[in-house]
């Protein structure tokens, strides 16, 4: 098959699946949907609006050593990335050596939460070359299967600087 005739990765059932994951923790978390569309609309365009939505958005699974599971339009030109270079990225490299434990407190503290998330996080992060960047603002929430059990984290945020 050739490329132009490719489905997008972030459209395939599995990320639309994931999708509804993230979606359902968002809510939990922060009482909105993390979608820029309605919840009626067909799924595909659900998935085709918070890719190219205009805020940074990740997720990782619940491994114990999480590996990115999804990134979205401007997680990959922030981080220089392609998708399949993204996706399968263990999550702890998305950061310095230096800022890994902060990184992992903040994770835990959203997992630890009663509502599954945290608002306000920052931090230092490196893109594929490494150039640092600050991020600020960042909501922090678990990925929720339908039964409500935790199966991975997510993040997202708008504002960033290069350091």
């Amino acid at each position: 098959m050739s490329a132009a005739l490719r489905e997008a990765p972030w459209l395939a059932d599995p990320v639309l699946e994931l999708l509804e994951a993230m979606d359902r923790g968002h809510l939990q978390a922060f009482g909105l949907s993390l979608l820029p569309v309605a919840a009626d609309c067909p799924a595909r365009l659900r998935a085709q609006e918070l890719f190219v939505a205009p805020r940074v958005v990740l997720a990782h699974d619940g491994q114990g050593d999480p590996r990115l599971i999804y990134a979205n339009r401007d997680a990959l030109r922030l981080w220089r990335r392609s998708w399949a270079a993204m996706v399968g990225l263990p999550s702890r490299l998305t950061a310095e050596p230096d800022q890994r434990p902060a990184r992992a407190q903040a994770l835990a503290q959203a997992q630890a939460g009663s509502q599954g998330g945290i608002r306000g996080y920052g931090g230092i992060r490196i893109d594929s070359h490494g150039r640092r960047f600050r991020l600020q603002g960042a909501r922090i929430w678990s990925l929720r299967r339908p039964d409500g059990s935790a199966c991975g984290q997510a993040a997202a945020f708008s504002d960033w600087w290069w350091l």
